[in-house]
C-alpha cells in the first residue's frame, strides 16, 4: 500500500509543532483555516513557480499567460499574490493584510477557488509577529531534504487535519475520518473506474485514498470522476483545498448544503459510495422529507439518521454500484423508529455484502463502536453476507489511539476477496459467510459476533483431569500463602497497638 504509518511522520511533525507558535489564543477551529490556508497558498505558489521558471527558460514570454497554468491544472498565482511577494512583508506589521490580499486576487484568477480561500489573516487576534515566523518557516521548506515525493505538502495537510480532528474532539469527526479506516474501504471497494460519491464528505478524504489507490496499483486517476458534498460551509472550503494540493478534480457542487434536503446530485448514479456519515445524526428530519422516493426501504425515524444515509446511498447508486460507510453499531441491532424493518428490507433486498465490526479507539472524536458496511447491488455471493469480527485487530499508536496497520487492512481485504471468489473458508472468532435465512432467524441483527462464534483456544494437550488437579493444588498453595502473609499483617499491627 502507497500510505504512511503514523511512525513516519517526522517532517509533518516539524511543520505542526513550529506552526503551533501562532495559535496563541485561537481556538482549533480558527486556528485551521489559518494553518492550512498557509500550507495551500505555499502549495499552489511552487507549483506555479516551477511551471514559470520553465516557460522563462524556453523564452516565448508566455510565462504571464493564464492559460499556460490552467491548461495543465495549475492554479494561476498573479503577480503580488506569489510566494516570494509575501515572503518579502513577513515581518513587517500589514503581513495578514498582504496574505488576505493574496487570496483575494488568487479567487479572482481561478475559478475553481472562488469564495473558497481563508481570508481572516488581518484579524487582531493572529499575532502579526509569530505569524511572519510561520511565513519564514514556509519559505524555508526545502523540499528535496524530505525525499523525492511530490505530495509532501499534501502529507502535511492531512497530518495537520489529523491533529486539528484530535484537538477539536467531537467536532472535528465533522471533517475527518482516520486514514486507516478510509484505506480499508477503499482496499476493499478497489475503486479503479467510474463515479465516486461522497454525500457528507468532510475534508475529503475519502476522494484523497481512492486517488492515492489508483496511483499505488499504476491506474489513472482520469478514470474516476468525484462527486460529493458537505453541509458545513468549513468543511466544504477544507474539502476544496484538500483536493486541489492533491490535484484531483471534484464536483462538490458550487457551495455547502444538506444532502437529505439540499441533494446536490440528484439525478447521480454512483459506482462507489464511500462516506463515514455523523454518527447517530440528531435532529436531521425535516417534514419536506416524509414521502421522500429515497426511503424505498421504509421511512427513517425523525431522531436518527442512520438508515436515511444508507437510504440516501442506495438511492444513488448505479445498477451494479456498491457502497462502503462508517455507522454506529447501533445501527447493526436497533429495533425503534422502525430501524429493525428498514434493515430487515434491505438484507431481504440481497444488498448486504459485509459487515466489519472494528476495533475501538480507532476514532479521535467519540468511543461509540463502529462498522463497516459494504452494499452490493451486484452481489456475487448471492444470499450471503460476509461477517468479519475485527475488534482484536490494531495497534496501539497512542495512550487513547489505536490504528489498523497495513497487515490489518490486507488481511480484511483479502478476506473479502476470498469471499467474492467463493474459496473463503469461515474462521471461528473472525469470519462467516452467512445465509440470509441464517440472519432471518437472529432478526436481522448484523452484529458480526452472533455468526463468527467464539475464537478456538488452542489445546495445549494436557488432560482435563490432570490439569484440575494441578490448578487446585497450586490454588490451594496460594490460599494457604495468603493466610500466612494475613497472619503476619495482623501481628505487625498489633505490636503497634492497632488490632483488626
Amino acid at each position: 500500500m502507497a500510505d504512511k504509518n503514523t511512525a513516519d511522520i517526522g517532517f509533518e511533525n516539524t511543520i505542526w509543532d513550529a506552526a503551533c507558535v501562532l495559535r496563541g489564543n485561537l481556538d482549533a477551529s480558527e486556528y485551521k483555516s489559518v494553518i492550512l490556508g498557509l500550507i495551500f497558498l505555499k502549495y499552489i505558489s511552487d507549483k506555479f513557480d516551477e511551471k514559470y521558471q520553465a516557460l522563462v527558460d524556453e523564452g516565448d514570454g508566455f510565462e504571464e499567460d493564464i492559460d499556460e497554468y490552467t491548461s495543465e491544472g495549475i492554479f494561476f498565482v498573479p503577480a503580488g499574490a506569489r510566494w516570494s511577494d509575501i515572503a518579502k512583508h513577513a515581518h513587517e506589521e500589514d503581513i495578514g493584510t498582504v496574505i488576505d490580499t493574496a487570496m483575494r486576487d488568487i479567487e479572482k484568477a481561478n475559478k475553481r477557488l472562488k469564495d473558497i480561500l481563508p481570508k481572516n489573516f488581518a484579524r487582531k487576534e493572529l499575532d502579526k509577529k509569530r505569524l511572519g515566523d510561520v511565513v519564514d518557516l514556509f519559505t524555508n521548506i526545502k523540499m528535496v531534504e524530505h525525499g523525492d515525493e511530490k505530495d509532501i505538502l499534501g502529507r502535511t495537510y492531512e497530518y495537520c487535519l489529523s491533529r486539528f480532528a484530535e484537538q477539536e474532539g467531537k467536532r472535528g469527526g465533522e471533517f475527518f475520518t482516520p486514514s486507516c479506516v478510509v484505506r480499508t474501504l477503499v482496499e476493499i471497494l478497489k475503486p479503479f473506474k467510474g463515479r465516486v460519491y461522497d454525500p457528507c464528505c468532510g475534508s475529503g478524504g475519502m476522494f484523497v485514498q481512492s486517488a492515492k489507490f489508483i496511483e499505488s496499483h499504476s491506474g489513472n486517476i482520469n478514470n474516476i470522476s468525484i462527486y460529493g458534498q458537505d453541509s458545513n460551509p468549513t468543511t466544504w472550503k477544507m474539502a476544496q483545498m484538500n483536493l486541489a494540493i492533491r490535484g484531483i478534480e471534484a464536483n462538490l457542487g458550487e457551495y455547502a448544503e444538506d444532502s437529505f434536503t439540499g441533494d446536490l446530485h440528484p439525478v447521480l448514479k454512483a459506482d462507489f459510495v464511500m462516506a463515514n456519515p455523523p454518527f447517530n445524526l440528531s435532529p436531521w428530519w425535516d417534514e419536506s422529507l416524509k414521502d421522500d422516493k429515497r426511503w424505498q426501504y421504509g421511512t427513517p425515524p425523525t431522531g436518527n439518521a442512520n438508515f436515511a444515509w444508507i437510504q440516501h446511498m442506495i438511492f444513488h447508486l448505479a445498477p451494479a454500484g456498491r457502497i462502503g460507510l462508517v455507522l454506529a453499531n447501533g445501527a447493526l441491532s436497533s429495533q425503534t423508529g422502525g430501524e429493525g424493518e428498514i434493515r430487515k428490507n434491505i438484507v431481504n433486498a440481497d444488498l448486504v455484502d459485509c459487515i466489519i465490526a472494528l476495533p475501538t479507539q480507532l476514532f479521535y472524536t467519540t468511543q461509540i463502536p463502529a462498522s463497516l458496511w459494504f452494499l452490493n447491488k451486484q452481489k456475487k455471493q448471492k444470499g450471503k453476507t460476509l461477517f468479519i469480527d475485527a475488534r482484536k485487530m490494531g495497534t496501539m499508536v497512542t495512550r487513547k489511539l489505536r490504528e489498523l496497520k497495513d497487515d490489518d487492512i490486507k488481511k480484511l481485504a483479502d478476506t473479502y476477496t476470498a469471499f467474492t471468489e467463493g474459496s473463503l473458508e469461515n474462521v471461528k472468532g473472525y469470519c462467516a459467510a452467512v445465509d440470509t435465512s441464517e440472519i432471518a432467524k437472529q432478526d436481522y441483527i448484523l452484529t458480526p459476533g452472533r455468526y463468527v462464534g467464539i475464537e478456538e483456544q488452542e489445546d495445549d494437550g494436557e488432560p482435563f483431569e490432570e490439569k484440575m488437579t494441578r490448578l487446585t493444588s497450586e490454588l490451594s498453595d496460594l490460599f494457604a500463602k495468603s493466610h500466612e502473609l494475613e497472619s503476619e499483617i495482623r501481628k505487625k499491627l498489633g505490636a503497634i497497638g492497632y488490632e483488626i
